[in-house]
């Protein structure tokens, strides 16, 4: 089947798995719309096999884009992963130095196909500290796949929940000090309209590979009433079949946003 945006540009349909494997068949209601995935386990993974730990995060792009053709088969929309965080910098120079690098070659090698698939990236993070060739390569693929609307990835590169939530704070103490907010007006969605991503859903399922059971600092607004996965597959072996049993997961799930009463949105 052709699938277009409404633009009238074709998009060209997810390459299969190798396996053959087929995306379950759950109703559209019970499909997240919004997945954020804390890639976790590359070193671990790099390690185990006597590798340097950069093979780890390089063996990781090829799971990062099977599971983007993997959301789009399920229907999922919006696709948010946790790329450098703000406390990544802590790590060895040469290993912040290869992410840098990495995440710039990543969009170089991978944008064309994603634009040609439907999707549109997004960045969201703090500049200050990024190297100036990653701002320029996400900024140009948030460029390039602006009118896309088949799915949404998120890439949080230099990016921490609490850095998030504490830049919005200050945009809007500099609004209500320029006269332009009313404190008394300020609520929940007067602060998510100053978030990195003011259009940004908030997160139906978060899934964090390696057996880790942790958010650390990942998307924490918008994971207030997000359902959890930990799962124990290290992320370069983590792949559409992992993220599908993880949605099928959540279908099973009541989700009552505080009430008595399950609610599926």
């Amino acid at each position: 089947m052709t699938v277009r945006n409404d633009l009238g540009t074709r998009f060209r349909d997810p390459h299969p798995h190798p396996s053959g494997a087929r995306p379950p068949a759950l109703p559209p209601s019970l499909v997240p719309k919004h997945v954020g995935i804390v890639m976790d386990g590359n070193g671990r993974w790099a390690k185990r096999r006597g590798l340097a730990r950069t093979k780890g995060h390089e063996a990781g792009e090829d799971a990062l884009f099977d599971c983007v053709e993997g959301a789009i088969e399920l229907g999922v929309r919006w696709l948010s992963v946790y790329a450098f965080s703000t406390e990544n910098w802590k790590r060895s120079p040469d290993e912040v130095a290869f992410l840098m690098r990495f995440t710039d070659g990543v969009f170089g090698r991978r944008i064309d196909d994603m634009d040609a698939l439907g999707v549109r990236v997004r960045w969201a993070g703090r500049r200050p500290r990024l190297w100036g060739s990653v701002i320029r390569r996400l900024e140009s693929s948030e460029e390039l796949t602006r009118d896309n609307d088949r799915l949404t990835l998120v890439m949080c590169v230099n990016y921490g929940g609490r850095a998030e939530i504490a830049d919005a704070a200050a945009a809007i103490a500099r609004d209500v000090r320029a006269g332009r907010l009313r404190p008394d007006r300020i609520d929940e969605a007067t602060v998510s309209r100053y978030l990195d991503e003011p259009d940004m859903p908030d997160l139906d399922l978060v899934i964090r590979t390696s057996g880790e059971q942790r958010l650390s600092n990942f998307l924490l607004w918008q994971a207030a009433y997000a359902e959890f996965s930990f799962v124990d597959t290290l992320w370069p072996d983590f792949d559409r079949r992992d993220l599908w049993t993880a949605c099928e997961e959540y279908a099973r799930r009541d989700r009552r946003y505080g009430g008595t009463v399950a609610h599926r949105a």
